[in-house]
């Protein structure tokens, strides 16, 4: 169906198949239905749910995300607006609209691209090759089962299989490259005359100053600011011992044993036959076949070869069914109660799991470890004294914090417990200051209702790198009329810079419309004692020429034979530019060559598939029934 559809991705055809597949999705999604059942889900689209679990993994993901890109910068309670929570949702609708697509269309993923995928993630890797233990304990910390991650894993491909095909409806054709080429290349032969700032400065009077004055009253005002009271502590305030006592060690080594054994582990290779369809007949029939196999492994068959052959692990099938090294609790129950079973060289019965029909061989033994106490006793002593600097650290910060709460007018009684003076910030606007000041949660606090209104010392903030502060006001300064005397020369420095802004825009625009009477550009430096500038062959990003004169020339229409067209543009410093497009060449198409040509083509399908994609999404969206449960999405 696939190959079908690109064979008839050009052109009109191209366009007829889109439309028949929005068509085709009109008629899915209609009926409405109801159950009885207590309704745990944030959205549905048509009958596929979106539950509560996944969108929390989905913006618990994508909350961290943001939070690491932003070095701390970003204020957390940011990301829990409404509308962020929904942009997240919106991404896992669109997500389900595309599975419920590849699933009507029948989109079929083989299972060598499913292995092929699951076994390049370096997460599955142990020195850059895959590691069935890494990724079966790894699934078990997720909570997945192999099979549950394979079928992710394969309508994952399924939908970038759909895009795929989306995507390869617009065909980029050769004309296409070839007028991309003409504009990306094309030069122009420009001329520039740069007229500098005007040297007259205009007369400002008083009267045009308080009348300004009067009208931009909010233009001069005071920055509101405030100075803060604060106490700031971190871990070293504790006081504690540097040498823990050997029985406080010992004690956590006997509570913390685990830690320090290495398990039993066995190194196994498994065949998995799957009872399809999942009913009495199908169980039986997986059965059969997984005796079978077992007892042909058993008289002598080579098992690498029959868990190449018969083996429904993706995973394991292409290494002969090796799983690595397995220690317990890692795998099912009964797969971990069979394997555990074993001797050395033997192969169980077929053992029943959640997956199907498990074949296993014990290939391999290594034994139970343990450390001794004095081989990590220093390790002890280090994580001792960093978890209780971390639990005594807490309690204070309790204390204190407790304190600034019960005396709400004063930080001088958390102060003496925490051991620190009471500081004092300068003066800063709600833009920030420096220091602690700088600091979002510390801007937040000073003109949070508490502190600056109610006079209230602020909650325990974190300032990072395990720094606490609680601040206070200290002093309130609200925003002000600055007074006329005192700004006076301010305004009028404002007002000559308008002025001369505009003498300089005015005398642009005039000599502009004398170049389009007729008048040219060395008429005009003639008469300014200027130079014209030749910038001939000027590319879209050429070196030679302001690139905002540039900018400005490319977007001048095509000169006719033997004309030029003129525009103006302003430059900094209250300066302008004129300029002339003598001559327009394009893009020499015969001197790309076939590789330049086709990172054309795929940049212009890169565009074409964004642009498609985005339509179908939106034909999906006006076809689905789709339901959200706004209470759902804390």
């Amino acid at each position: 169906m696939l190959q079908a559809l690109r064979d008839k991705s050009s052109g009109l055809i191209a366009k007829i198949v889109l439309g028949a597949l929005i068509f085709a999705f009109s008629f899915f999604g209609i009926e409405s239905y109801f159950t009885g059942r207590n309704e745990t889900w944030v959205a549905k689209v048509d009958k596929s749910e979106i539950s509560a679990e996944q969108f929390r993994e989905r913006f618990q993901n994508y909350r961290a995300a943001m939070l690491q890109r932003s070095n701390g910068q970003l204020d957390p309670a940011m990301l829990e607006r409404p509308e962020v929570k929904r942009q997240v949702l919106d991404s896992l609708i669109d997500e389900q609209l595309m599975l419920n697509a590849n699933e009507k269309l029948g989109i079929v993923i083989p299972d060598e691209r499913v292995r092929e995928l699951i076994r390049s993630y370096p997460a599955f890797q142990v020195d850059g090759k895959f590691d069935e233990g890494a990724y079966r304990a790894a699934l078990a910390g997720a909570q997945r089962s192999p099979l549950q991650f394979q079928e992710q894993q394969r309508q994952a491909l399924a939908a970038d299989e759909l895009r795929n095909l989306i995507g390869s409806i617009g065909v980029v054709t050769p004309r296409e490259i070839d007028d991309h080429i003409r504009l990306r290349d094309q030069t122009r032969d420009l001329r520039t005359l740069t007229l500098p700032k005007p040297t007259e400065t205009p007369k400002v009077d008083d009267a045009q100053v308080e009348s300004y004055y009067k009208s931009h009253l909010s233009d001069y005002m005071t920055a509101e600011t405030v100075s803060l009271d604060y106490i700031e502590f971190d871990a070293k305030a504790v006081k504690m011992s540097e040498t823990p006592d050997e029985a406080v060690l010992r004690e956590r080594y006997a509570n913390d044993r685990a830690r320090y054994q290495t398990p039993e582990q066995r190194l196994a290779s498994h065949i998995l036959i799957t009872a399809k369809g999942g009913d009495a007949d199908a169980q039986k029939a997986a059965l059969a076949k997984a005796q079978q196999i077992a007892k042909s492994v058993r008289e002598g068959k080579d098992f690498a070869a029959a868990a190449k052959e018969f083996s429904e692990d993706l995973g394991s099938k292409a290494e002969g069914g090796d799983l690595g090294w397995l220690q317990k609790d890692v795998s099912d129950a009964a797969f971990d109660s069979a394997l555990f079973a074993l001797k050395k060289g033997e192969i169980s019965e077929p053992v029943l799991s959640n997956e199907g029909y498990h074949i296993i061989q014990l290939r391999d033994i290594r034994e139970h470890k343990e450390k001794t106490f004095d081989e990590v006793k220093a390790e002890l002593a280090k994580s001792y004294l960093e978890t209780e600097r971390e639990r005594l650290f807490g309690e204070l910060a309790s204390k204190v914090y407790d304190q600034s709460r019960t005396d709400l007018n004063s930080l001088d009684g958390a102060a003496r417990l925490a051991g620190v003076e009471v500081q004092k910030t300068a003066q800063f606007p709600r833009t920030g200051g420096t220091g602690i000041a700088a600091n979002p949660a510390v801007l937040k606090a000073a003109f949070s209702d508490g502190v600056l209104v109610h006079g209230e010392n602020s909650e325990l903030l974190d300032i990072g790198d395990d720094r606490k502060v609680i601040v206070r006001l200290g002093e309130h300064k609200r925003s002000e009329q600055r007074p006329l005397e005192e700004v006076r020369e301010d305004v009028r420095k404002h007002l000559v810079s308008e002025a001369v802004a505009t003498a300089a825009r005015e005398r642009a625009d005039g000599l502009l419309e004398r170049l389009r009477k007729g008048e040219t550009l060395d008429q005009l430096a003639a008469e300014l004692k200027l130079s014209v500038v030749d910038a001939k062959g000027t590319g879209r990003s050429a070196a030679n020429v302001d690139s905002r004169i540039a900018a400005a020339a490319f977007k001048l229409p095509r000169p006719a034979e033997g004309k030029s067209e003129y525009g103006n543009i302003s430059l900094p410093d209250d300066g302008y530019a004129l300029f002339a497009v003598d001559r327009v060449t394009d893009g020499d198409v015969a001197k790309v060559d076939e590789a330049g040509r086709e990172a054309v083509r795929n940049q212009l399908q890169s565009i074409n598939a964004m642009v498609a994609t985005s339509e179908f999404l939106t034909s999906l969206r006006k076809a689905a029934k789709i339901q959200i449960a706004e209470d759902r999405m804390q």
